[in-house]
């Protein structure tokens, strides 16, 4: 990559790489949602509520890698909106239930028939053997960014040294 302008190194860049097809899948779902008023947030959402059971409010935010407090207000706009309803547990009433309303439930199967359409054309485009690369790839670098002793985070750190750059002159 030395010899590569500054352009062409962007452009093989693993993050950037990710982040320009997530957006373009984000954007994608958003546009074919539009005529539904279903966006890919709300899609992702309902995909990740139990059709039949419900799930707990606790359980959700974890499954989709979402803070508790954007998970609270998105939930709050879904009631208002009819695609949920919360239901107090029977067992302990300290646990919310989230239920999907039949408008929520058609909304999700919506979500759920984009997913595949979206996924059988991609699999008419890349092969059982690439993707089954592509995931291998995909989980080492979720084991890189999982980064359990931190080593990336001292590496980064000494690197910036080299530069001048502390922690101590970033937070003045």
């Amino acid at each position: 990559m030395e010899g590569l302008r500054r352009s062409e190194r962007k452009k093989q860049s693993i993050d950037l790489s990710i982040k320009a097809t997530w957006l373009g899948i984000s954007k994608m779902y958003n546009l074919l949602g539009q005529p539904y008023d279903i966006s890919h947030s709300i899609g992702f959402v309902l995909l990740n509520i139990d059709p039949i059971d419900g799930t707990p409010a606790t359980k959700i935010a974890p499954l989709m890698g979402m803070e508790a407090r954007s998970l609270t207000r998105m939930l709050k706009s879904f009631e208002e909106k009819g695609l949920i309803v919360r239901i107090p547990d029977q067992h302990d009433k300290r646990k919310v239930i989230i239920k999907l309303t039949e408008f929520g439930q058609a909304k999700r199967e919506m979500s759920k028939q984009t997913v595949k359409v979206f996924q059988r054309r991609v699999e008419e485009k890349v092969s059982p053997d690439e993707l089954g690369v592509f995931f291998h790839v995909m989980e080492q670098i979720n084991d890189v960014i999982k980064d359990p002793k931190r080593q990336m985070f001292e590496e980064i750190r000494d690197r910036l040294k080299e530069f001048g750059i502390t922690e101590d002159k970033l937070n003045k």
